[in-house]
């Protein structure tokens, strides 16, 4: 079957389309760069988080990042709670109370606000999205109660089949690293829409975001360093916490139901060979 004319110059147009060298901005914005892998303390099977860790981590989310975006999916509770920051149940109310919530309706019908308490969650910085988008140049930042799962990356062979058994499952928080540090100046010939920022680890590189940190902002009370290295470890780990404030716990009960299968398979493999030893003695 023959091709109409129009077609073929349809064809001819798609393949210079295609086969054109890509300018310095679009063959940048292709461009996947890996973050590099970070060594964190609860890695692995065993692991635990950073009671200090996560601590400094709130810290910085609370003088830094709650200002854009929320953590609207952990209840002030978590603080206090086993295998999170360590808090005691008075210092996590402590922390609550200095919030305050939009409750309501009271007896009149109306709105009102009040101080924090344990089993509220932390509010978000606008009151909705359209505000969010007026504050942000049209767009909302992300809620942080779960970036550190939901951001990620391609390892690639064979990381992807190492990482089953190694149990690597940090890529979102060496992500959120590598993106708090990655703001640079943006190579020459590069030109940025306006309102953004040059960022080498974003996708196409240009962020909304400006950045967020710099050495000295935060203050630290337990002598950790005060670097823009230290902040976003920091924060990523108490995002990765927030993200999975169980974690300590699932990573236990998993090990118990590993040595309860174990124990269990044994003890079936030899009620086998004795219910079967007279049947296999007579064969």
């Amino acid at each position: 079957m023959s091709m109409s004319p129009s077609r073929h110059i349809l064809a001819a147009a798609l393949a210079v389309a295609l086969t054109a060298p890509l300018g310095p901005s679009a063959a940048i914005a292709a461009e996947a760069i890996a973050p590099p892998a970070l060594s964190w303390s609860w890695s692995g099977p065993f692991g635990k988080f950073d009671r200090a860790q996560l601590q400094r981590g709130l810290r910085v989310y609370r003088e830094v990042c709650q200002n854009c975006h929320g953590l609207t999916l952990v209840s002030f509770r978590n603080l206090a709670e086993p295998g999170g920051p360590g808090f005691t149940t008075a210092q996590a109310a402590a922390i609550a109370k200095e919030y305050k919530i939009k409750d309501g309706p009271n007896d009149q019908g109306e709105m009102f606000e009040r101080d924090g308490r344990l089993a509220d969650r932390f509010p978000a910085p606008w009151p909705n999205e359209n505000a969010a988008r007026a504050q942000h140049n049209g767009t909302v930042p992300p809620d942080l109660s779960v970036i550190a799962k939901a951001r990620t990356y391609e390892r690639g062979f064979p990381w992807f089949l190492i990482d089953i058994f190694t149990q690597y499952q940090e890529q979102g928080v060496d992500y959120l690293v590598a993106l708090l540090k990655g703001y640079t100046d943006p190579p020459q010939g590069v030109e940025l829409p306006p309102g953004t920022s040059y960022n080498t680890y974003f996708p196409g590189h240009a962020i909304s975001m400006p950045p967020p940190l710099q050495d000295e902002l935060v203050p630290y009370t337990d002598g950790a360093p005060q670097t823009i290295d230290q902040y976003a470890k920091d924060v990523a780990a108490f995002l990765a916490w927030a993200a999975e404030p169980h974690m300590e716990a699932r990573k236990r009960i998993g090990f118990q139901v590993m040595i309860f299968l174990i124990v269990f398979a044994g003890l079936l493999y030899f009620t086998k060979k004795k219910v079967w030893a007279d049947v296999h003695g007579h064969a």
